[in-house]
């Protein structure tokens, strides 16, 4: 799996400044170098843009890498929501939004991603494109709030699905949440609001249409 995404790295993905400084001052400030691959950041960007999504709603996000691939995306007519747990990591997030040219366009909300959430239920809020990359116990909780705020045929795309390949190679290192990423998986697949296809980029993502 490693050999693969390392090819499609390799020959799909063109040097990108904005995102290697990301990168660099993620490392720079002590952060989990967790982003996404440079070739499933271009495929939010892709995916965005020919679903014509405007508004986003992002969990997880880090120190901006993807909420700059998801923007990219809409260019300049969109709006993004990014949940972040850490203040600082919003902070750092917004400052790299805002050189990439989208400052104006992006919102933090931080602390727990639930409460979050709940609020925007609250409000009412609805979205036609959600990026999920964060604490992998609350993935569930996070796709059952998601269906709730998305627009008719809206996407959803779940990051780390494959868990480093573990969920079907048995002579891979699994991880703490490899069985339960292997009962979401299923649970996505079968869920009856969602149209869903498991693509093997990265560490696994997975596109659901919301029906």
């Amino acid at each position: 799996m490693k050999q693969i995404n390392h090819y499609i790295d390799s020959v799909f993905h063109t040097q990108d400044e904005v995102l290697e400084e990301v990168v660099a001052a993620i490392k720079d400030n002590g952060m989990p170098s967790i982003s996404v691959s440079p070739s499933s950041g271009k495929f939010l960007t892709m995916l965005v843009s020919i679903s014509g999504a405007k508004h986003v709603l992002e969990i997880g996000a880090l120190g901006g890498y993807s909420g700059i691939c998801l923007a990219r995306g809409f260019g300049s007519e969109g709006k993004l929501t990014s949940l972040e747990l850490k203040e600082n990591y919003a902070a750092l997030a917004q400052s790299h939004l805002s050189k990439a040219g989208f400052g104006d366009q992006v919102t933090y909300m931080t602390g727990e991603a639930l409460p979050s959430l709940e609020q925007l239920v609250r409000d009412n809020r609805k979205f036609d494109f959600f990026f999920i990359d964060a604490d992998k116990d609350n993935y569930e909780n996070y796709l059952h709030h998601c269906i709730e705020l998305a627009e008719p045929g809206a996407l959803i795309v779940m990051d780390n699905v494959l868990v480093g390949g573990s969920v079907a190679d048995q002579e891979a290192e699994p991880k703490h949440y490899t069985e339960f990423m292997k009962k979401f998986n299923e649970s996505v697949a079968n869920h009856p609001r969602l149209e869903s296809l498991l693509i093997p980029l990265g560490d696994g993502l997975t596109i659901s249409k919301v029906k």
